[in-house]
């Protein structure tokens, strides 16, 4: 059985027990909403469903593979004010992009004079989160004056602490008692404000996030976010010819997957619905017949479910490993270590040890300009009998929350690691048995991910 839509629906209902409550959050990415000829099937989507209520905009991306996203050019727009240089060339690309949107599309709405705002902004005092706002902004006005929906702006509800922190409780509030006395409306991605007004947006694909806040604002019995895939695939596509397409998921295992490298929606989008069980759906804005990939906080008893639901990981990590001869007698020994490493701002990403040894993975690029002081640090304050720092890593992980139950996963993983004559430099496994984590070095990444996938495309 294929959770569909409807499924997810009364799933969800079901789960916070509710009745239907007819409310969609529909999220559209950059892709789906590049040009005017985008945009009218994204109009389509909404229009064919009326519980479509509620749309969350990206900025218009690629048009083509030698396109510009529009929120690149606004960076760069702002980093020529910003350096005292002519940004007048850029800000008239921007314009001629949104104007000839709007032509296209026949809708009545001023860009000149919305363009000009954004002049005075960069001679006055550009501010670059301000700037790369305008890309969702702009677009998520033309698309409400499209659709004849009520324009809600992100900057008057979505909330950040001063220290840029997400104030997910105001947030929340604010946006429920916006929204409360409106049946459609649309609601630009990517940013909030500060507590003195400042824009300030999200990561990234930060628009994913701000969909999943618009879905618990209003109740939602379900988010769906449309992109230019049918959904999330078991493996890159570019590494493994022809994988399938992840029909359900739960949310622990997208968060781990995501978290690994595979990118179809923001890593933290999954919080804000997780608490009230709202499925979120990826949808494929050029291919809308496709069921997609349906994300859920648990799997329903009627669906099969798999020991192995994808495989993922990414290349550019760096090991610090520590021995010292009695480490597991010294109370705290790992704590100090890691203390030392948080004290640079540099993530750990795993920690394997030994009763000896510890191992600690980050990522090359946050560790290079700190590695000296760090490992001066370390010699210092613990003063181990050797540190050994190895660079060029890449890490892959296998995730399924059926392999707790099921026998013989990591055989068939390390067994054609082997196989293909790869050496395993590293193991993590998490006690919740989630996914198994191993490091190889990057040469021997993308035949790793083959041999893995081909591994255990059967238990998928």
């Amino acid at each position: 059985m294929t959770l569909t839509g409807e499924h997810a629906r009364q799933y969800a209902n079901t789960l916070k027990g509710n009745t239907y409550m007819n409310k969609i959050v529909v999220k559209f990415g950059g892709s789906s909403l590049a040009s005017a000829s985008q945009i009218r099937k994204a109009v389509d989507i909404i229009r064919a469903d009326p519980d479509r209520r509620y749309v969350v905009c990206s900025a218009p991306g690629k048009r083509s593979g030698d396109d510009i996203k529009v929120t690149d050019l606004l960076y760069a727009c702002y980093d020529k004010a910003a350096a005292g240089d002519d940004f007048a060339p850029v800000l008239e690309q921007i314009r001629v992009r949104f104007a000839q949107i709007v032509e296209e599309l026949g809708v009545s709405f001023d860009v000149d004079g919305e363009i000009e705002v954004m002049r005075a902004h960069l001679q006055a005092k550009p501010d670059r989160d301000y700037m790369a706002s305008r890309g969702e902004y702009l677009n998520s006005k033309i698309i409400a004056a499209y659709l004849g929906f009520p324009f809600v702006d992100a900057a008057d509800y979505v909330t950040f602490y001063a220290d840029g922190a997400y104030n997910a409780q105001e947030t929340t509030h604010k946006l429920s008692a916006a929204l409360a006395d409106k049946d459609y409306a649309v609601v630009p991605g990517f940013y909030g404000a500060l507590p003195n007004g400042d824009i300030h947006t999200f990561s990234r694909g930060g628009s994913d996030l701000t969909g999943s806040i618009v879905a618990l604002a209003v109740g939602a019995s379900l988010y769906e976010n449309w992109t230019d895939v049918s959904g999330m695939l078991a493996a890159d596509p570019r590494l493994v010819d022809d994988p399938h397409t992840i029909e359900h998921i739960t949310y622990k295992e997208l968060r781990e997957l995501s978290y690994m490298g595979a990118s179809v929606l923001h890593e933290d989008a999954v919080f804000p619905v997780r608490t009230a069980g709202i499925p979120i759906n990826i949808r494929n804005t050029n291919a809308p017949a496709d069921v997609g990939t349906m994300i859920v906080p648990t799997i329903p008893d009627d669906i099969k479910k798999r020991v192995v639901t994808g495989v993922a990981g990414k290349k550019g990590f760096s090991s610090i490993q520590i021995e010292k001869s009695m480490m597991n007698a010294q109370s705290g020994f790992l704590v100090r270590v890691l203390d030392i490493i948080a004290a640079h701002g540099v993530p750990f990403e795993h920690c394997p040890t030994g009763i000896d040894t510890i191992s600690v993975i980050v990522e090359t690029e946050a560790f290079r300009n700190r590695r000296e002081a760090i490992l001066r640090e370390i010699h210092e304050r613990l003063h181990p009998d050797m540190v050994i720092l190895e660079n060029g890593l890449a890490m892959i992980a296998v995730v399924g929350q059926g392999m707790v139950s099921y026998k013989g996963v990591a055989a068939k993983i390390f067994g054609a690691v082997a196989d293909a004559g790869i050496n395993i430099r590293m193991i993590d496994q998490g006690s919740s048995e989630l996914n198994i984590i191993i490091g190889v070095e990057e040469a021997d990444y993308e035949k790793a991910i083959r041999s893995i996938y081909k591994a255990v495309e059967k238990l998928m």
